[in-house]
């Protein structure tokens, strides 16, 4: 069996997998959020450690095994999320800073005005842009109390130094950093150069799927042995090992990722190239276009506004209603991905009257998430030039039927639901199983089951109608922090 931690923005998820990749177990818990300032955003590394420890040992007896029957721990992540402590002590220097935190885009903005957009685009598939963790660890380096030989990393680097005492990074993790060559898989010394990040600080990238030590923690000595960043280890865990095989996951944000293969194509507008893997010397790329909050505007609503007080509540409440009335959220409450990359636009609701109701509140953050999507595969699209034939989703936002149908609806093509809805994980415990010989990637794609498949039913009329109008609300969000 394997144990997948699965550490996400929000809280962290273990599951325990048996050999036919089926949950035995699970447990999860939230931890807090910090926002210091407007656009910052903060987690504690300690508090993540104790929970990922706290959730894992809950999975174990949940189901009903003991660490030492475990064949191997693979470990996923919220991405770009940026942790730094002392090597020594192993304690936290200062509160990490979260992929959502915008306080590096005045940074960005220079880097930008300095040209050199076109040399970080080259060497590591991203745009500049304050989502991704090098500015990120310039400003703790140019802000933070550090102590010398502080250690930098995301959180799969934080989480494997816990569990094993090393330092390291794997290639997926490495690539949204800003500081690395996707093709020479090393840090790129004129980047870190411009950053004025030693590379010294930065973990060792490896691969994705090999035993990089192991833990005596949860009893016996288990294999760390499987990582990847969470939206790469989603794409492995649907199965999508092919090129040109397509996966959504809905969580916090939703990220599409289009398998590319061996090679690491130029990005086309608004998107990414990152790795999506590395198994042994194999390395394989992917195209990706990110959307920064979708799920997380429904946790707004219930956090923020209280006009929920559980997420399983908004189907039933959108669904009520017989339209949208014209009332559309953008949920740019972090600013706008793919394929704007606006980090001044801000969260909107336009069409508001008098007989503006909660549904409809919640009706538009669900639309919301819907409407992205699209945008973001269109996007896709074009790069690729070709349509997609059909979209693998996950992510806890498919037990929703009524968004999965509006997905369906406005995207004009089939949604397919896997099985096991939680294919980030999953995705982790294959990396693991494959490396300590539990599975080969072969048995790993035979394993992947279908649950459910929603077909589009809407009028082109009227799907391009609501298409139309949720554009012109984006319109509206667009450069609204912008400074001037």
């Amino acid at each position: 069996m394997i144990l997948a931690i699965d550490q996400g923005t929000t809280g962290t998820t273990c599951i325990v997998f048996d050999e036919q990749g089926r949950p035995r177990g699970r447990a999860y818990s939230e931890f807090e959020q910090h926002f210091p300032r407007p656009g910052w955003v903060e987690h504690d590394a300690a508090e993540i450690w104790e929970v990922t420890r706290k959730v894992a040992i809950g999975a174990l007896a949940d189901a009903g095994v003991q660490g030492s029957e475990l064949s191997g721990i693979g470990i996923t992540n919220q991405r770009e999320t940026v942790v730094a402590w002392d090597p020594t002590t192993g304690e936290p220097v200062h509160r990490a800073l979260v992929w959502q935190d915008r306080r590096t885009a005045a940074r960005c903005d220079e880097l930008r005005e300095r040209g050199t957009e076109s040399l970080i685009r080259e060497r590591t598939g991203l745009v500049i842009d304050p989502y991704f963790s090098g500015t990120k660890i310039e400003w703790l380096i140019q802000n933070a109390e550090l102590p010398d030989g502080v250690a930098f990393g995301t959180i799969d680097s934080w989480l494997v130094f816990k569990l094993t005492g090393r330092h390291l990074i794997d290639y997926s993790n490495a690539s949204r950093t800003m500081l690395f060559d996707i093709r020479r898989l090393a840090w790129d010394e004129e980047l870190c150069d411009l950053l004025g990040v030693d590379p010294s600080s930065l973990p060792e990238p490896v691969p994705s799927s090999e035993i990089y030590g192991t833990t005596s923690l949860f009893g016996g000595e288990v294999p760390v042995a499987g990582i990847a960043g969470d939206q790469q280890a989603a794409l492995f865990g649907q199965a999508c090992q092919r090129p040109g095989e397509t996966k959504n996951t809905y969580g916090t944000g939703s990220f599409v990722l289009l398998n590319t293969g061996s090679d690491a194509h130029e990005p086309g507008e608004g998107l990414l190239t990152t790795i999506a893997w590395g198994l042994g010397e194999e390395v394989t790329y992917a195209l990706e276009a990110a959307v920064f909050v979708t799920g997380a505007a429904v946790q707004w609503l219930r956090d923020g506004l209280g006009v929920i007080s559980d997420a399983s509540e908004s189907e039933a409440l959108a669904a009520s209603l017989e339209s949208n009335d014209d009332v559309y959220f953008v949920p740019a409450l972090t600013g706008l991905g793919s394929p704007h990359w606006d980090p001044y636009a801000r969260g909107t609701i336009v069409g508001l009257t008098r007989g503006t109701s909660r549904e409809h509140l919640v009706r538009a953050a669900l639309e919301a998430i819907a409407y992205q999507t699209v945008d973001a595969v269109r996007a896709q699209e074009e790069a690729a030039g070709e349509s997609v034939p059909s979209l693998k989703a996950d992510g806890g936002a498919v037990a929703n039927g009524w968004l999965m149908q509006f997905q369906a609806d406005v995207l004009g093509v089939p949604v397919v639901v896997p099985e096991v809805a939680e294919t980030t994980a999953l995705g982790a415990a294959y990396l693991a199983g494959i490396a300590t010989g539990l599975w080969t990637a072969d048995q790993v794609r035979e394993m992947w089951r279908e649950a459910a498949t929603y077909e589009p039913a809407m009028p082109e009329a009227e799907r391009d109608e609501l298409l139309g109008r949720w554009r012109e609300a984006v319109g509206r969000a667009r450069g609204w922090a912008r400074p001037g």
